[in-house]
């Protein structure tokens, strides 16, 4: 429980700042488009308020033992997210709150053996409960760059990209596509062999910048990272 205990505060502290950036938002600002090809910030905070709602589902159906979807279904997710996008900022920013408030009472009130349940992701794979708020957290950290308001991969948290890069590596590792013999940040004990080519070090913000396609002064020096995982649609799956 210590490490659920643990990535638990760090979803919060990564919500809070989320919910900052939203109070700064204006109706204008979320017409604007974001990071994300054919989503506006609306699309984005729109997005990030049903995906608390989905999480929240997953853990109920740890605590009860009834399944519960992450969704209904795609159809519905989508429509979801369309239908609130054009809302004005008062209302996505009072929404986007409540469901980040709902989800943290819902994480921290769950009983410790309930974390070790098994649920299923919208896509379909299975993972234990615990591993949703690692889930939710890097919807957090990535669409709050996607936003493209401030936020930035160096505001990333050490803790966040830590974990992320090396899933996003082991991720790579098993479908090869990514033209790098090694790649090791500098700053984090993080050192990944991948195969044959070049070595490429740098701290560990730019390595996951550059390998989820969300920025990076070193990106352009380095090879293309595979479709997947790196491509920004990954975190619109959830």
């Amino acid at each position: 429980m210590e490490d659920v205990r643990a990535t638990l505060a760090e979803v919060e502290a990564a919500s809070k700042r989320l919910t900052a950036t939203a109070a700064e938002l204006t109706d204008d600002d979320l017409r604007a488009p974001s990071r994300l090809p054919g989503w506006t910030r609306g699309h984005v905070l729109a997005h990030l308020a049903r995906n608390a709602d989905s999480c929240w589902n997953l853990l109920e159906w740890a605590r009860t033992g009834a399944m519960i979807r992450q969704y209904p279904d795609d159809r519905v997710r989508e429509a979801g997210v369309e239908a609130n996008s054009g809302r004005p900022a008062t209302e996505l920013r009072a929404e986007l709150r409540l469901a980040v408030e709902r989800f943290a009472l819902q994480a921290a009130t769950l009983p410790e053996a309930a974390w070790r349940s098994t649920v299923a992701a919208r896509s379909g794979w299975t993972h234990p409960a615990w591993y949703v708020l690692h889930r939710r957290w890097r919807e957090v950290e990535a669409h709050h760059v996607d936003l493209d308001f401030g936020y930035t991969h160096t505001d990333w948290s050490p803790a966040y990209v830590r974990w992320e890069l090396g899933e996003t590596l082991a991720a790579i590792r098993l479908d090869g596509g990514l033209a790098a013999g090694r790649v090791r940040a500098t700053d984090l004990d993080v050192d990944v062999r991948l195969g044959d080519g070049p070595e490429i070090s740098a701290p560990g913000h730019e390595l996951l910048a550059w390998l989820t396609g969300r920025g990076g002064a070193s990106a352009a020096r380095w090879p293309a990272p595979p479709t997947w995982p790196g491509a920004p649609a990954r975190w619109r799956e959830s």
